[in-house]
């Protein structure tokens, strides 16, 4: 199971405007620090947490941040619409197309998707693969 992903960001104020456009729709609450963004799901009490936390950090080494080449994250969405309206709220916060909400014919025919690109150049991917939404076959 993975716990948590990290991400760099040379501007942590850009950064948190770009993810706090969509990360509070799927519940993800934000915790902001001197070492950054904490952004994880509420725990019900009594509960275990609910993972993976997503963290947004400067670089630990001091360098410019960078995107990962063939590094992806993917946030799950509740709906076709939902996913088209993440989409958009991603971008209008600064964010970068990278593939418009759809399906496409190399996954399965209900998994449908929006790409983006995060303001440091992290690939992001907006998804829902709900059996009970239209398929791409109908």
């Amino acid at each position: 199971m993975i716990a948590y992903v990290t991400v760099g960001s040379d501007n942590i104020a850009r950064a948190k405007r770009f993810y706090s456009a969509f990360l509070p729709a799927l519940d993800y609450e934000l915790e902001e620090g001197s070492e950054g963004l904490s952004y994880a799901l509420p725990v019900p009490s009594g509960r275990s947490a609910i993972l993976p936390d997503f963290y947004v950090k400067p670089t630990f080494d001091g360098g410019p941040a960078s995107a990962g080449n063939g590094s992806m994250i993917a946030f799950q969405a509740r709906s076709h619409q939902h996913v088209r309206d993440l989409h958009a709220a991603a971008l209008a916060a600064g964010g970068s197309d990278e593939g418009q909400p759809g399906f496409r014919a190399s996954y399965g025919p209900h998994f449908y998707v929006g790409y983006l690109r995060d303001p440091q150049g992290n690939k992001i991917a907006l998804f829902t693969n709900d059996p009970n939404e239209a398929g791409r076959d109908g």
